[in-house]
């Protein structure tokens, strides 16, 4: 059952209540649903969301699903702004060696 941006059941693999966000954006004709590990490899879900994505594929929305990963989140992040640092930092350098040969080719 799809209620108030939740997808709600009240059966599953995992022996307890299964709730998936999903969260319907009209003014975009766009759906988002967002699956933690444990839901997208449940097989019965899978195919309980089926219906979901074919009652909004029927109303021409575009039906987008996010999965979790296997890494974790904040280490990768992390990761990639250490790597965007020392990327911008690099590119400064870069650009004072240019600005230095420029002025250097300026005085002779």
């Amino acid at each position: 059952m799809y209620k108030n941006g939740i997808f709600e059941e009240k059966e599953g693999k995992r022996g307890g209540d299964c709730i998936v966000e999903v969260n319907v954006k009209d003014d975009q004709r766009e759906v988002e649903v967002w699956l933690t590990k444990a839901e997208k490899e449940d097989a019965a879900l899978q195919e309980r969301l089926k219906k979901l994505y074919q009652t909004y594929k029927e109303k021409k929305y575009l039906v987008v699903v996010y999965q979790s990963g296997r890494e974790d989140v904040f280490q990768s992040t992390l990761a990639l702004l250490q790597y965007n640092k020392k990327k911008m930092a690099e590119r400064e350098v870069q650009r004072e060696r240019v600005k230095k040969k420029k002025h250097a080719e300026m005085e002779r």
